[in-house]
């Protein structure tokens, strides 16, 4: 059996699961190098949640007060017309699915303290990526080196899966995604709003800490190419809403001045297998249930987790196996939160729009509502909580 104590093990991607993955490797003995594209790390970024089984792997990091420490804490979220009309208004736990312990932080926050908590036991290369696969690494600075295992931990558009599995492997849910930073200018304080149109959604919401705000987009793919860049994909968002009402042509109006615009396809990572030879995926780059989920984040914690553990009981021969036999059923029952969300979160027709906004009054004026609504979230926790996590 070869044993990750001492091995050396190239991770691609500094994100939540590359970086998890690099402290668990790191606490099990192996070498740890990280390499991230990116010039530098990304803080702030848009609210994630970490949820059931992924609080254990944070617990067991001691990490749990400090992303406790960091919370949003964003108190209300509330769906409005398109006079911008409050239609209903509940806690922001209920609007945002999460029950018991359940944390919401910015993603680039729980990023940090993920690395910080690797101190000087990973080496962290920025501004470099992995350009080919084979007896060496080669990568896009020119340097090669060897490694006893490389792990593509580079998101939904992994280039580590591309080189060691080939192209495929996405599968899209027929909608886009758009966040970025736009101005506070509706003095949000710690609040979510959501307005939603026919197969188009629109929120902005102010966290704690932020004087700005995050506006984000759900909408239908209209057809056509995926746009590429980030003209092409301001244009595609801007003809995608040019009709809708609310405040969305001032949120429109704030995209150019941010810095922070990310754009894609709204698209789970679906594969036969997550290892070839001595390559494996974790995280998005494997099993992305996309964010419609509301699951990424704690999958990538899972994942690093029984990844990290399996390499270590059963070395780095049998462990990618194991790995797999463990997570997949508890990858697949989150991933089907993904495509049933979506139709929740994007109504089809006006019609359905309509009837959602009357029936969201109605409830809104009801006694326990919260009650009445946190049966809605049920599915995910049980989601969130279907794997027992063993103690490596």
């Amino acid at each position: 059996m070869t044993r990750i104590a001492n091995a050396k093990v190239l991770v691609s991607g500094a994100g939540i699961a590359g970086t998890a993955l690099a402290w668990w490797l790191a606490e099990h003995g192996a070498r740890v190098t990280v390499v991230e594209r990116a010039d530098a790390p990304r803080d702030g970024g848009y609210k994630v949640d970490i949820r059931g089984a992924a609080l254990t792997v944070i617990e067991r990091m001691g990490l749990l007060d400090a992303v406790r420490s960091q919370r949003t804490g964003v108190r209300t979220g509330s769906v409005v017309d398109a006079t911008g009309r409050r239609v209903a208004s509940m806690d922001a736990d209920t609007f945002g699915g999460r029950v018991h312990d359940d944390a919401e932080l910015l993603r680039g926050d729980l990023a940090r303290s993920l690395r910080e908590a690797t101190g000087d036991r990973v080496d962290y290369r920025f501004g470099d990526a992995i350009t080919a696969l084979g007896s060496a690494v080669t990568f896009e600075s020119g340097r090669q080196e060897t490694y006893d295992l490389v792990v593509g931990a580079d998101g939904l558009r992994s280039r580590t899966r591309e080189l060691a599995f080939g192209e495929g492997g996405v599968h899209d849910l027929g909608h886009y995604v758009a966040i970025y930073s736009v101005p506070n200018h509706l003095g949000l304080d710690r609040e979510e709003l959501t307005y939603v149109g026919p197969g188009r959604t629109a929120l902005v919401y102010s966290t704690a800490g932020q004087t700005d705000a995050k506006a984000m987009f759900l909408f239908t793919d209209p057809g056509g190419a995926r746009p590429r860049g980030r003209e092409e994909q301001e244009a595609f968002l801007a003809e995608a809403y040019a009709h809708e009402g609310w405040e969305v042509p001032r949120l429109l109006d704030a995209l150019a001045g941010a810095d922070d615009f990310y754009f894609d396809s709204i698209s789970q990572a679906r594969l036969d297998g997550w290892s070839r030879g001595r390559v494996t995926l974790v995280g998005d780059a494997a099993y992305c249930a996309s964010p419609a989920s509301g699951q990424g984040t704690s999958l990538a914690l899972v994942g690093a987790y029984v990844l990290a553990g399996e390499l270590a009981t059963a070395g780095l021969d049998d462990g990618p196996r194991r790995y797999e036999e463990r997570m997949r059923p508890f990858v697949e029952r989150n991933q089907r939160l993904g495509p049933a969300n979506i139709k929740r979160m994007v109504l089809r027709s006006r019609g359905q729009v309509r009837m959602s906004m009357g029936m969201l009054a109605v409830l809104n004026r009801l006694p326990g509502k919260e009650r009445l609504l946190a049966k809605v979230v049920e599915p995910i926790h049980r989601a969130a909580t279907a794997i027992t996590l063993p103690v490596y």
